[in-house]
């Protein structure tokens, strides 16, 4: 397929800068919002029927004039009927730091550590045209955190050597102490970071840190839901992919067969394997929350069709055609244009009916991107 294929028009408002929330004003005229994370709205495709759903029903079951919200999820499935979450963990990845001499304010976002004992990391720098090899970079006006810059790796990557004595332990505490949420680019270009959102950029089963971006679908799962969903009867699995910043990368090429996906660390359990697969076996649906997780299902599963044990990277990039050979029901997010994301779901759905599908979502008004609207994809 063809990256053009991938392009439609995003009206600006319907970037979600914020989750779900509503909004109050104090005595003050101060502002306060109360977020709810599970109050997305929810569309939904059946891929073997060609049919979207977009409205609650009614007791006839008839479509109401109200939206399904993403609670409306359990609804859609039975008792048996296993999810499979990725429970990496964000850490606060947006450094600022002034430059030396200069001053001049420059953005490091953390992508890796390196070397733990002599506090190697890889980052992104901006501006990158202002930082070059020997620059220093101070992170506290009085503080003692300050790197170096080693080497250039990218136009804008680079290796910075943090000048701190101490542990490990306290270097990276303090380290995280300075940073906040790496919420994408596409926000903070509109927004600054705000202290809610080291809350809101973070699943609630968050448990293995490593992640620079958050798993968005896996943001629309509240203790509340995941409570309800647990009483119906609903099996839950984890395995952990550290998102990377690949995912936002542009494609540059027409032709998607040349574009080459950045690398993303995984880690799949036998018991996670033994629990999905079990469930397979037994005709229960088994449902990948995100795409994430569906890339890892698809880079882990055997010519058997069953979930294999799994630890290292994988730079899969799934786009239409492809066949699935593991799950059988996806939950994504409503993604930008032509983006990897909105490929590999409308491989999943079948190209013709997503994209439909995100026509709707624009011309109704839903929410794109990480604390946007969801879509799901059921095989009947």
């Amino acid at each position: 397929m063809k990256l053009s294929q991938f392009r439609f028009k995003l009206p600006e408002e319907q970037i979600a800068l914020y989750p779900p929330h509503r909004t109050f004003k104090n005595e003050d005229g101060t502002v306060e919002r109360v977020y709810s994370r599970d109050q997305s709205r929810l569309m939904v495709i059946h891929r073997k029927r060609q049919a979207i759903e977009m409205y609650k029903k009614d007791a006839d079951g008839n479509d109401t004039d109200q939206y399904l919200s993403f609670r409306d999820l359990v609804d859609f499935f039975d008792e048996g009927d296993t999810f499979i979450f990725n429970d990496t963990k964000v850490f606060p990845a947006r450094l600022y730091g002034t430059k030396e001499k200069t001053d001049a304010q420059i953005e490091v976002f953390l992508l890796r550590e390196l070397n733990p004992e002599l506090r190697l990391w890889d980052v992104l720098v901006e501006p990158a045209r202002k930082i070059r090899i020997g620059n220093k970079l101070f992170f506290e006006e009085d503080g003692p955190m300050v790197a170096e810059v080693i080497d250039n790796t990218t136009s804008r990557g680079r290796t910075l050597r943090f000048l701190y004595d101490c542990d490990h332990e306290e270097f990276k505490r303090e380290l995280y102490g300075l940073g906040s949420a790496p919420i994408p680019r596409y926000i903070v270009d509109r927004r600054p970071v705000e202290p809610e959102d080291t809350e809101n950029f973070q699943t609630i089963f968050a448990r293995h840190e490593g992640a620079v971006t958050a798993p968005a679908t896996g943001l629309h799962f509240s203790r509340q839901l995941m409570k309800m969903m647990e009483i119906r009867g609903f099996d839950f699995a984890y395995l952990t992919v550290h998102c990377s910043l690949g995912c936002f990368d542009p494609i540059e090429v027409e032709d998607l067969t040349k574009h080459k996906m950045g690398s993303e660390q995984m880690f799949i359990t036998e018991e996670c394997c033994q629990q999905v697969n079990k469930a397979k076996l037994e005709g229960h649906r088994i449902c990948t929350v995100g795409v994430s997780t569906t890339r890892a299902t698809e880079s882990s599963v055997g010519t058997d069709g069953m979930l294999k044990p799994y630890s290292g990277w994988t730079n899969k990039f799934i786009f239409p055609p492809y066949d699935f050979g593991f799950a059988n029901s996806m939950i994504a997010n409503f993604y930008h244009p032509e983006s990897t994301m909105v490929m590999l779901t409308a491989a999943f759905g079948g190209y013709d009916i997503v994209m439909e599908a995100y026509n709707m979502a624009v011309e109704h008004g839903y929410q794109f991107g990480c604390y946007g609207d969801a879509l799901l994809i059921l095989d009947d």
